[in-house]
């Protein structure tokens, strides 16, 4: 599992993964990942069309860091996940509780602040 880190314009982060959500993934990422997720009334987005699996060891880092992110005044969305992905995070109710977007357009109109 690899991340890589940048900014969009309007200071949107959007933070990439890369490989599988599983276990070992976490390991590789979950720290970095949490560190980018810091900061009052941020906006993050997270690339997931480069994650080819998720498992229930990777859910938790994503669920845990949208709350926590939406307690200081945040949101944290989602990006682009694979079909496979998408079921998996539908099937447990991570949709319900982190806004998914299949384009980088939408994504940007609905965190956008006014």
């Amino acid at each position: 599992m690899k991340l890589h880190f940048g900014e969009l314009e309007n200071g949107i982060r959007l933070i990439a993964l890369d490989g599988k959500l599983d276990g070992n993934g976490v390991n590789c990422v979950e720290f970095e990942f949490s560190s980018h997720c810091m900061g009052e009334n941020i906006r993050i987005l997270v690339d997931l069309s480069r994650v080819s699996y998720i498992s229930s060891i990777g859910i938790p880092m994503l669920v845990n860091a949208a709350r926590s992110v939406a307690a200081r005044g945040g949101v944290m969305a989602l990006l682009n996940p694979h079909h496979d992905v998408l079921s998996v995070l539908e099937l447990v109710g991570v949709s319900h509780i982190i806004p998914i977007y299949f384009d980088l357009g939408s994504a940007r109109a609905g965190m956008s602040v006014d």
